[in-house]
């Protein structure tokens, strides 16, 4: 190779990876390693540490609220254990879900979308993972539309291919990403590329949102077909860096301020 031709394939580089937009940095949960996941502290501590953007997950309760809580019971975090869609939310906010973390936490309360949706401030967004079927969506539409954001500032990320469909149904212009993992058996992939790809086509997301651990050429192609590529959770700062070269739109941690760190800000 000439002297020429490699200072052409060296600045070619260079620009390359200078054009690479930083991923986002999603806070899992909020700032989940230091504070009580899903609670307003953990998020309002997300933003404290810079994060750009909030991942929550929420539940609707028997009486039609929409709550901010991971499993589909309290068992985990609260002294009470109670089944979240059998639930009143005059009932889940009477539990304690801080102080399992550390005493100086006890007294926090699940908070509703509302509430959380209050913390954002502008510019920033979040990833609203809904952990329910598609009868949410009508209750999430309601806050969304009443929450005082911009459209770009509210994504949705589900497993559940029917509750993406029904969101870009009712919200065409916010952005929805697939929630998958993957397994390796017998030498290959489940899902296969091929199968991701008609997933994210046939339920209209925006995106795949994956476990960070899928294999180069997955996220190449997702990425190739018009795709976003997300993945979880991340924290340690030398994979942050290596996933954003491979054109990852967010890495989702529960070290926001650590990750962060790795990056232009």
């Amino acid at each position: 190779m000439s002297r020429y031709l490699k200072l052409v394939v060296s600045l070619t580089f260079f620009f390359f990876n200078l054009c690479l937009a930083d991923p986002l940095i999603v806070a899992h949960r909020g700032s989940s390693f230091e504070a009580p996941e899903n609670t307003l502290p953990a998020f309002r501590l997300a933003w404290e540490q810079g994060a750009d953007a909030i991942e929550g997950d929420f539940l609707l309760t028997k009486d039609g609220q929409i709550v901010c809580i991971h499993d589909a019971s309290t068992k985990r975090l609260a002294d009470k254990n109670l089944v979240v869609s059998k639930s009143t939310f005059e009932e889940l906010r009477a539990l304690d879900v801080g102080a399992w973390k550390h005493t100086k936490f006890k007294g926090t309360k699940i908070p509703t979308i509302s509430e959380v949706f209050a913390t954002i401030p502008k510019g920033k967004k979040i990833f609203v993972e809904v952990k329910c079927g598609p009868e949410i969506v009508p209750f999430l539409v309601k806050e969304i539309r009443k929450a005082n954001l911009e459209t770009d500032q509210v994504r949705l990320i589900c497993f559940n291919t029917k509750v993406i469909k029904s969101f870009k149904e009712n919200m065409p212009n916010h952005k929805a990403y697939w929630l998958s993992g993957f397994n390796k058996k017998n030498g290959s992939w489940k899902p296969s590329v091929d199968q991701v790809i008609t997933t994210l086509q046939s339920c209209k997301a925006d995106g795949l949102d994956s476990q960070h651990t899928i294999p180069p050429e997955f996220s190449k192609s997702v990425i190739n077909a018009g795709f976003e590529w997300h993945a979880w959770t991340i924290n340690d700062a030398r994979t942050a860096q290596r996933l954003a070269k491979r054109g990852i739109d967010s890495i989702t941690t529960d070290r926001p301020k650590l990750i962060g760190l790795g990056f232009r800000r």
